[in-house]
């Protein structure tokens, strides 16, 4: 079975239609789909993504982890936050099916652990804090999950928690949303200003033996490098300021040690239309 580990759709509905019709050319139905997370919002097929990522996880034929996207889609669902301006999932929020869709995505994990033949690996939306080996990732992330999954009440009480008094809310805020991380390891969702604090470079300078596949960073665009694999290369902004596509990496089955390489199998699927205008907020 060819995995295919897909960065942030966003919308972009004709976009993966258009990964599916080459896996579907390719491999027929021997292949699965692993998402970084944010299927929704900016681009114009948010309910359509949706409702096909489900079609294939209902036939175990696709992954996907929570991103900020679709914990904004949850809080404006449940009244929680004012839709944005360059909001465009209200496709969802006006489905027959919407309140399905969200109890679906409130089951979402926070982080997939798994195996890539001999090397483990994480799939988050965004980051990991660089000192957690995959035991601390797995034990923060199943306590998130729990409390997500567990009622819309709960759910609501954990997305609208203050990140400085709750380390659940911390945590999910952190693996959805982090790109820098200082000298002393302080987080934050912006870029960074020095290219020693990117997240992933405190991370690999610790050494890990564990990769790691990640999305949520357009204007870094697509980043493959030793034990990581980062797949958002900003196909629904194509037209802003770089040519958009939706990304997706495909390790071959028989290698051993995929995260070692950097010459694995990439596609770049390019973005059909420009589809967000709003001035740059990533």
């Amino acid at each position: 079975m060819q995995r295919i580990f897909v960065g942030d759709v966003q919308g972009c509905a004709d976009e993966l239609e258009d990964l599916l019709a080459r896996a579907r050319s390719r491999f027929g139905d021997a292949f699965e789909l692993w998402l970084v997370g944010d299927l929704v919002n900016r681009g114009p097929g948010s309910l359509r993504v949706l409702r096909t990522v489900r079609a294939l996880a209902e036939q175990g034929r696709a992954r996907v982890v929570l991103g900020n996207h679709e914990l904004g889609l949850l809080l404006t669902a449940w009244g929680e936050r004012e839709p944005a301006p360059d909001d465009t999932f209200h496709d969802v929020l006006a489905a027959p099916d919407r309140d399905a869709l969200l109890d679906w995505i409130r089951s979402w994990p926070l982080a997939v652990i798994d195996r890539i033949g001999d090397q483990d690996f994480a799939m988050v939306h965004a980051a990991v804090a660089p000192e957690w080996d995959l035991p601390a990732l797995a034990e923060r992330a199943r306590a998130v999950e729990a409390r997500l999954a567990h009622s819309p009440a709960e759910a609501r009480r954990l997305l609208t928690a203050d990140p400085a008094h709750d380390p659940d809310a911390d945590v999910l805020a952190r693996v959805t949303r982090c790109r820098r991380v200082d000298a002393c390891g302080r987080w934050s969702p912006q870029p960074p200003e020095r290219e020693d604090d990117a997240w992933h470079r405190r991370w690999a300078a610790r050494g890990h033996r564990y990769g790691i596949v990640y999305g949520h960073w357009a204007q870094q665009g697509l980043h493959v490098a030793t034990g990581l694999r980062g797949l958002d290369s900003g196909c629904v902004y194509h037209g802003w300021d770089h040519d958009g596509f939706l990304s997706a990496w495909l390790p071959a089955p028989d290698d051993p040690a995929p995260f070692d390489r950097c010459d694995g199998e990439i596609w770049r699927i390019p973005a059909r239309g420009r589809y967000w205008t709003a001035p740059a907020r990533r």
